[in-house]
């Protein structure tokens, strides 16, 4: 599939109506809770299979000598009796170390043996047959070029649906909303704007830092965005990434999520300890500069713009485990609607007398702005898995465009309310109507 047909389908989910209005069965909550069920399921299934449980299903230690004397003063044993001893005791059943076993000669029958000649392709007058074309083979064949058009890594990120809201209802559990939205879910925000892609390193020979062992590739059909670079990333490492918009004047990777960090598999593990993982490895990540030969180039007479020649910040998207609903009116919805700034590290380049072929190595500190892009919510007993999924929610900052007349070039954005927004006043709604909920009064009781 296409990213064009994804992006269409996407676009129909998200305009179609909640999915619980036309099939309760088939509603985003009963669809998250099998997906929850069969990953435990795969989980239990992969633990019971690493303790090689079936090889000692079978096993039989026979009746203790206290459980024999029970037996002889109780009841008789029907079944056979378990003998234990050694295997000392066939050995006369061997046969002698200097008698060979001879095979058997079974004799065949010349006729039985040859099978009947096959028909030769070739014709008796030299003519060859005419083959007959095989139906579906240009499918096939289409089918197989699909595949290899697909790399080891195509989609396998995780990656959100949109969360289903609706309006038509006054109950809390079908306004769309998570029921267990304050205690059973992590959020990610503000996420910022960029390219969703893998980040995935390997084990390179060299000094750290100076020999490419990293490699950034698409989402959807795993193909290399640019070409490996150094990084600080252990070998055996693969994140799920947002490669930002403005990375060549940044150098922001900012890392989701994490699969697997320096060989070992972090991706089954559940949610908060998968960000915890990641905030606590990443901070422990030494600091390299940027390379000298990375190119800078000069916008104006006096002014010269530093450009990355690839991405050397790994920076974590914030996430909070507190998701009450009075903290995300409060906190993390406008949180998600500001600009994020974040502090990096450029080489001080000065114009004066300076050649832009030897850039100086002097590092300063610059803050640059981050846009946002929604908020994500990820199911905090699930673990990661590939492709898309209802273990995790995605709520973007703006609604969907779409193209007003094909021969225009200006869009056409719809009239109806941003997703964000429409969360924000669903979970007011829930908050007003929840027991003491801000802005009640208190009732006053006389004691008489």
């Amino acid at each position: 599939m296409s990213s064009a047909s994804r992006l269409a389908d996407r676009k129909a989910s998200y305009k179609s109506p909640p999915a619980h209005l036309s099939d309760p069965r088939a509603s985003q909550e009963a669809r998250r809770k099998k997906a929850l069920e069969e990953q435990k399921r795969r989980r239990a299934e992969r633990f019971d299979s690493s303790r090689q449980l079936d090889l000692f299903a079978d096993l039989n230690l026979g009746p203790s000598d206290d459980e024999r004397d029970e037996d002889d003063n109780t009841t008789v044993n029907v079944g056979p009796e378990i003998i234990r001893e050694g295997i000392a005791s066939f050995a006369p059943m061997l046969p002698p170390a200097d008698v060979g076993t001879s095979a058997v000669e079974i004799p065949i029958k010349t006729s039985e043996s040859i099978p009947p000649e096959q028909e030769s392709d070739v014709q008796t007058n030299g003519k060859k047959r005419t083959k007959k074309k095989r139906k579906g083979k240009g499918r096939q064949s289409q089918k197989a070029t699909q595949n290899q058009k697909l790399g080891k890594w195509a989609d396998k990120c995780m990656y959100a649906e949109l969360l289903e809201m609706s309006d038509e209802s006054d109950l809390f559990h079908e306004d769309g909303i998570p029921s267990d939205l304050e205690s059973g879910w992590v959020a990610v925000a503000p996420v910022p704007s960029g390219k969703r892609c893998m980040v995935i390193t390997h084990a390179a020979s060299g000094i750290a830092g100076l020999v490419p062992n990293t490699t950034i590739r698409s989402r959807v059909l795993g193909k290399p965005l640019m070409k490996p670079f150094p990084s600080s990333l252990p070998p055996h490492t693969v994140l799920d990434c947002i490669l930002d918009a403005n990375w060549k004047l940044n150098g922001i990777v900012h890392v989701l999520d994490v699969l697997t960090w320096k060989g070992q598999d972090i991706g089954d593990c559940e949610t908060p300890f998968r960000f915890w993982w990641r905030d606590t490895r990443l901070s422990e990540l030494p600091v390299f500069p940027p390379a000298s030969d990375v190119n800078a180039s000069r916008t104006d007479g006096a002014k010269i713009h530093f450009q990355f020649a690839y991405p050397v910040n790994f920076t974590p998207i914030p996430y909070h485990t507190n998701t009450t609903i009075s903290r995300f009116v409060d906190e993390l919805i406008p949180l998600t609607r500001s600009t994020r700034r974040i502090s990096i590290q450029v080489p001080n380049i000065n114009s004066a007398g300076m050649d832009l072929d030897t850039p100086t190595q002097e590092l300063q500190d610059v803050e640059v702005n981050i846009g946002s892009d929604g908020i994500l919510l990820y199911l905090s007993q699930a673990s990661y898995e590939p492709g898309t999924s209802p273990l995790s929610l995605w709520v973007p900052i703006r609604p969907f465009v779409e193209w007003k007349d094909k021969d225009q070039d200006h869009m056409d954005v719809s009239s109806s309310e941003s997703p964000l927004g429409q969360f924000e006043r669903l979970l007011r709604k829930r908050l007003s109507r929840s027991p003491g909920a801000r802005g009640s009064e208190p009732v006053e009781v006389e004691m008489t």
